[in-house]
């Protein structure tokens, strides 16, 4: 399993739920819990609360997630395929092995997540905060990171190819390590990759 931002170790887990029919999260608070091959497709999460928890090998298929948390918590082998998570906290969380075929994310707060080698091509992320997130190695061609907080992430070997990145905070992109081929960037942006190479920038 890929490192943790900040080499922090994962909580230990108290309890485990095996396949988990008929789930309804919502309003629930879930401490420190093992989630094992449940199947939460197309559930509706109103505001659940997720602490510490693991999951492992979870279909998350479109799902929806409205205001609620997913803190610290770790992803192993989860399928998000078609889920959407609006206004959500994932902070420390960290994904391995997951896919995210036509995932949406909406707002919401993902700072310190984990997506080390992620592939996020097509994905859609917008005014999403992911400060000081580990994205080494992240796939992302043409995914839409729209007003998204990148400020302090790892973008090392980040692939942005085609992707619409307007608005977002590019400050820690190094256009000699991460791909932005065909990438939609506003001017504001340009000025900041530009000044970043080097270049002197006027009027």
């Amino acid at each position: 399993m890929a490192d943790r931002v900040g080499g922090r170790a994962a909580a230990k887990t108290e309890s485990t739920i095996r396949d988990w029919d008929d789930a309804d999260p919502s309003g629930q608070t879930y401490t420190r819990v093992l989630f094992v091959d449940s199947d939460l497709t197309e559930v509706a999460n109103q505001r659940g609360v997720f602490e510490e928890c693991v999951f492992r090998g979870v279909r998350f298929n479109a799902s929806t997630h409205t205001e609620a948390a997913f803190v610290n918590c770790t992803f192993v082998r989860c399928s998000f395929f078609d889920s959407t998570f609006t206004r959500c906290k994932l902070m420390g969380s960290m994904f391995d092995d997951c896919t995210y075929n036509l995932m949406k994310v909406v707002g919401g707060d993902w700072s310190f997540v984990g997506l080390p080698g992620a592939d996020l091509r097509g994905v859609e992320l917008t005014g999403t905060k992911l400060r000081e997130a580990d994205l080494t190695g992240l796939r992302a061609s043409k995914a839409v990171l729209r007003d998204v907080d990148l400020s302090g992430a790892s973008l090392q070997r980040a692939d942005f190819t085609g992707a619409d990145l307007r608005g977002s905070d590019l400050s820690t992109v190094d256009p000699l390590t991460v791909g932005l081929r065909d990438a939609i960037v506003d001017l504001t942006q340009a000025v900041v990759i530009t000044t970043s190479l080097g270049l002197d920038v006027r009027p």
